[in-house]
């Protein structure tokens, strides 16, 4: 950064010390700073602005070393050109314009404000009150203005060198049925892990290192969903408190990874982590949060967008001194506006293209194409993802909910995308807690969901089944506390979800009864073999098959700490994981379980079997009347592979949330039936037994069987 300075106090590029210069012109696009080996050029959006000026920074980022007016203006954007300037050099930018919150305008030029489309941040966001753009405590509250300079506390701009090396790297490509995807935050998976080197813990770097992709490869899954990367701040009142933003839900920069997970610093930390995970045929999918940043509410401080152009960014009420929040986080961006629709694509294809990732999980996703109606399945955001060349190759996922009028649109996303079956997730738990009536809820969860998802020409895979998330108890958790215990995140235990559909097998918390922790085992394998035999694409939350616990805590969004990073030493269940294994691996190599299409219920052809059929413990196929038997806690299916043939093998799937064991007859099939998982078993079969025309299936326990090699 200081040769980078230097090489700029010799060209003409501004004040410089005592030097007077200026910068050229330079081009309106693309937007950010984008070195062309010779100089650098800046280019930003801002529709309201009087003047926009780049500041540039010594190589600490403490000094601001020049100002520059940038001379171009074309098309609402201000360029310039600063010959001989370098990749390292630190920037940010000052706008001018009107402050008047009652009109939307919040600029403010003495809050230096980070680039939307910087590739690189560095430095920390130190809070103070002159971080905001009116005076804390005045009587007019936000209408007030604040003259303070926030530069010494602020993140400051990289100018970034893109270059990398990619010879040979092949993506994964794994279709969409064979995808399993696990839920992993970047600084918890290896904060404690033994095996890496103390320096790398909680970093992309970390997550290259042998142990780690081993362990992911054995495990079965092949698509990493990482919670978010791009660049986010800590909210000054966790700071306050002693705690964190861990997990990350709170986006400054939209193009820059954040530099906590960066060991130098150098965002080609983050290619070489995705080149790592290719070679080991691993997929990398990003959870991004477009739908607000971290600048929060009329109260919140000015960093980036509010100070650039607010009316522009952001969702404005009927009174413009307002935000339209459908976040739940004190603002939403606009992708109506043009601008910040092509921003938000622009950082899709960077992160697909420059940075080869395999696909994106979109936070609040209803937000992403909201206009004055509401949800709009068909609006210009998830048009632009469907003709988008290099979009419409990677996978896209979507939470199917905001907290606005309308917000849960689970099943409404457009062809082309899968959604975050939270149905499956409570139907999965009321069956295993023994909820009266959920057998029906259930049947259509192990199916792939039809009623949810069978339209428009979608498939199974749109259905991505969940039992638990980042955002909720851990599976250790979900079978050992019926109620929330979030107090250490002093919000006194307000904050999170009230109800779990948990139960804590008859204790509440951590318990040294054998019967009761053998009970927990066996409900946790349960919940790992419904969603490993369930039709639509798995999602486990890292750490689940180790029995990771956050002692009830079912929001620990704070917590950056041992309650939330994963446990590498021996677990108490230490067959959970090889469970986890074998699951995955019958999923793996079954194709009965990773069907494109929904089931029919209908004969496969003239006296041939069903492509599914539902049985009772008797054998046979259930009745009208049993599926509205609200008592019935026990149901069975039979089914087998999309495209049946000679080899074509059924698998016979038992779940019993009954108290009690039940004598379940096994259909009549010309070569009987081999016993490959019994949750029910101490330990749980993983293995190819023979079994006879009637097995014992015990409370609360799920039992697979297939039949027998011809």
């Amino acid at each position: 950064a200081e040769r980078a300075v230097a090489a700029v106090r010799t060209g003409r590029a501004g004040v410089i010390g005592a030097r007077e210069v200026t910068a050229e012109e330079g081009e309106p696009l693309p937007f950010g700073a984008t070195w062309d080996g010779k100089g650098v050029n800046f280019a930003l959006f801002s529709a309201h602005a009087e003047k926009v000026e780049l500041c540039l920074f010594d190589a600490r980022g403490r000094r601001e070393l020049q100002r520059i007016a940038l001379p171009g203006h074309t098309d609402q954007i201000w360029h310039g050109y600063l010959r001989d300037a370098r990749p390292g050099l630190l920037y940010g930018y000052r706008v001018y314009g009107p402050y008047d919150p009652s009109r939307g305008h919040r600029f403010n030029a003495n809050k230096l404000l980070i680039d939307p489309y910087a590739k690189a941040l560095i430095g920390p966001l130190r809070w103070s009150d002159a971080h905001f753009g009116y005076r804390l405590g005045a009587p007019r509250q936000d209408l007030s203005f604040d003259r303070r300079d926030n530069a010494s506390g602020m993140p400051k701009s990289v100018v970034h060198d893109p270059a990398f090396t990619w010879t040979g790297e092949r993506r994964p490509a794994v279709a969409w049925r064979d995808t399993v995807v696990y839920e992993m935050h970047v600084r918890g998976f290896t904060q404690r892990h033994p095996a890496v080197p103390a320096p790398l813990r909680g970093s992309f770097a970390a997550l290259s290192t042998p142990a780690v992709l081993d362990y992911l490869v054995k495990l079965g899954v092949t698509s990493i969903e990482l919670l978010p990367v791009h660049a986010f701040v800590d909210d000054r009142r966790l700071v306050q408190n002693g705690l964190r933003n861990y997990w990350g839900y709170n986006t400054i920069g939209f193009f820059a990874p954040h530099p906590g997970y960066l060991t130098e610093g150098n965002p080609a930390e983050f290619k070489s982590m995705v080149r790592h995970f290719h070679e080991a045929g691993l997929e990398v999918l990003l959870d991004v949060v477009y739908n607000h940043t971290a600048e929060g509410d009329q109260s919140g401080p000015t960093l980036s967008f509010r100070g650039i152009d607010n009316v522009s960014y952001y969702r404005l009420g009927a009174d413009p001194r307002f935000y339209d929040d459908v976040s739940g986080c004190g603002n939403t961006l606009d992708l109506q506006h043009p601008r910040v629709l092509q921003m938000v694509l622009d950082s899709l294809r960077y992160w697909a293209g420059e940075m080869r990732v395999d696909g994106f999980r979109f936070d609040l996703a209803p937000a992403l194409s909201r206009d004055a109606a509401g949800f709009d399945p068909n609006g210009a955001f998830l048009k632009a993802v469907a003709q988008d060349p290099l979009l419409g190759r990677v996978k896209l996922i979507a939470e199917p909910w905001d907290v606005g009028p309308g917000g849960y649109q689970t099943g409404h996303f457009p062809p082309g995308w899968s959604e975050w079956n939270d149905a499956f997730r409570d139907g999965a738990r009321r069956f295993w807690r023994g909820d009266a009536g959920s057998i029906p809820a259930l049947a259509a969860r192990l199916t792939g969901s039809s009623d949810l998802f069978e339209h428009a020409g979608r498939r199974v895979r749109a259905s991505l089944n969940f039992v638990t998330a980042h955002d909720g108890f851990t599976l250790a958790d979900l079978v050992a506390y019926a109620r929330k215990h979030n107090e250490a995140n002093l919000e006194d235990n307000k904050d999170g979800a009230d109800e779990n559909l948990s139960w804590n097998c008859g204790v509440e918390g951590p318990s040294d009864d054998p019967q009761i922790r053998v009970l927990r085992a066996r409900q946790q394998r349960n919940f790992l073999a419904t969603l490993a035999f369930a039709q639509g694409v798995p999602m486990l939350t890292a750490g689940d098959e180790r029995g990771r616990t956050q002692r009830g805590n079912n929001n620990a969004y704070c917590h950056d700490s041992e309650l939330s990073w994963l446990d590498w030493s021996p677990p108490d269940d230490p067959q959970l994981e090889t469970f986890v294994r074998a699951v995955l691996r019958i999923r793996r190599e079954s194709a009965a379980f990773r069907r494109e299409r929904f089931f029919t219920g209908r004969a496969l052809g003239e006296g041939l079997r069903k492509d599914l059929t539902w049985l009772t413990s008797d054998g046979l196929e259930m009745s009208e009347a049993e599926w509205h038997d609200a008592g019935l806690r026990f149901i069975g299916l039979v089914f087998g592979d999309e495209k049946p043939g000679p080899e074509d093998r059924l698998m016979l799937l038992y779940l019993n949330a009954h108290a009690a064991p039940v004598a379940a007859r096994l259909p009549a099939h010309p070569v009987g039936w081999e016993l490959l998982v019994d949750t029910g078993a101490t330990p749980a079969y993983l293995a190819p037994a023979l079994a006879a025309n009637e097995l014992a299936i015990a409370a609360h326990s799920l039992v697979l069987l297939r039949t027998r090699e011809p």
